[in-house]
């Protein structure tokens, strides 16, 4: 069945079944580990001990909506808008620098809902690859010029990167920029003006480092945790402990000590650390294993689609959730300095969890189409 205006079709193949099993099964697991990690803080800061687990669980219910309505809607309806998303993204991204923006230690990433939050820069993450996945498609017969194959995305990505500064974020600034490193060498970006502009951020980079001692407190609890343990190296010596207090098999779930304010949110960013204290090398590894299950159908999707847009956009949605993951195990072992980057689908947070549910089902929705 043809549909209107959009130039795709059903595929006879259908689902992939194996990315949408590893995506319920992280969320499953995501959705235990919350209530396993933030049970004693939720019951000592709210009174209620599924304070936490409760709004993950109707974050979940909303994520399977938002994979669902993602994964039916027209596909290229979502190609045609491609600069709305774009300005929706950078609107909301601005608001947190309004007072409706909020946050802490000085960091205004959120927009305050009423009933809940929204941090824009997991929305950011989608449209930029959309968008980046639209340019490249276009720009095939110039993308080695300087003026119309390079400049155009690489001034979209520091308008963006830019606001996050402002906020300030300097995660998720190098988060997009990662993205549009990688978007770029897939749209086949000359080499030279990749290596130039890499070395023109990390020198950014590392001026900013310098010049906020906050930064240069993280980038020190990288380098020597164990030497500032009791300060700004705290937080990695806590996650270590944990996960080397759970061997092979874990000391089981429910029984991790480094939940009991040991470990600081120990329900978000350092999620993994709890997995791997109370589950062990065997529980970790079965998140590793759903990951690469639904990034190896990702990549499958991608390699399969004859239209580029709906090559590069798969290839984008997917690299979106493995720089996350890897991103945030690096940081729970101590391999990279704190970014504030969530385990995806597992981690606490709303708007991140929604966000891979949409990555999810755009993947899902190209996955059963093809370019007439």
């Amino acid at each position: 069945m043809r549909e209107a205006r959009t130039g795709y079709t059903e595929r006879a193949d259908g689902t992939d079944p194996w990315l949408l099993i590893s995506v319920f099964l992280l969320m499953g697991l995501g959705l235990v580990m919350v209530l396993s990690s933030s049970a004693v803080r939720a019951e000592r800061v709210f009174g209620r001990e599924y304070y936490f687990f409760g709004r993950q669980f109707v974050y979940a219910l909303l994520g399977t909506g938002v994979l669902y309505t993602a994964w039916r809607v027209p596909i290229g309806l979502v190609f045609r808008l491609v600069y709305l998303w774009l300005l929706i993204a950078l609107v909301l991204l601005l608001l947190t620098l309004t007072p409706v923006g909020t946050g802490t230690g000085g960091a205004t990433r959120w927009l305050d809902l009423g009933v809940a939050t929204l941090q824009p820069v997991e929305l950011v993450k989608v449209a930029l690859v959309v968008y980046l996945a639209y340019f490249f498609s276009r720009k095939q017969d110039k993308i080695k010029t300087f003026s119309v194959g390079f400049l155009p995305p690489i001034l979209v990505t520091l308008i963006f990167a830019g606001a996050l500064l402002l906020q300030p974020d300097f995660g998720g600034a190098v988060f997009i920029t990662a993205l549009f490193f990688f978007m770029s060498l897939m749209g086949g970006t000359r080499l030279v003006y990749l290596f130039a502009s890499g070395l023109l951020c990390s020198g950014a980079g590392a001026i900013m480092l310098v010049n906020s001692p906050y930064r240069l407190e993280r980038w020190m609890a990288f380098m020597k945790p164990f030497e500032n343990a009791q300060n700004v190296g705290y937080q990695l010596v806590q996650s270590l402990y944990g996960l080397g207090n759970g061997g092979v098999f874990g000391v089981g779930l429910g029984e991790g000590k480094q939940k009991l304010f040991f470990l600081p949110e120990a329900h978000t960013d350092f999620i993994l650390a709890v997995v791997g204290e109370e589950l062990g090398f065997v529980g970790l590894s079965a998140v590793f294993l759903l990951l690469g299950v639904f990034l190896v159908r990702c990549l499958s999707i991608s390699l399969k689609q004859e239209d580029l847009q709906a090559r590069f956009t798969v290839f984008g949605l997917g690299l979106i959730v493995l720089l996350e993951a890897f991103l945030n195990i690096a940081v729970v072992v101590g391999a990279c300095p704190p970014t504030g980057v969530p385990m995806p689908f597992i981690s606490y947070g709303g708007s991140n969890l929604l966000v891979m549910c949409l990555c999810s089902g755009l993947i899902l929705n190209i996955g059963t189409r093809r370019r007439d």
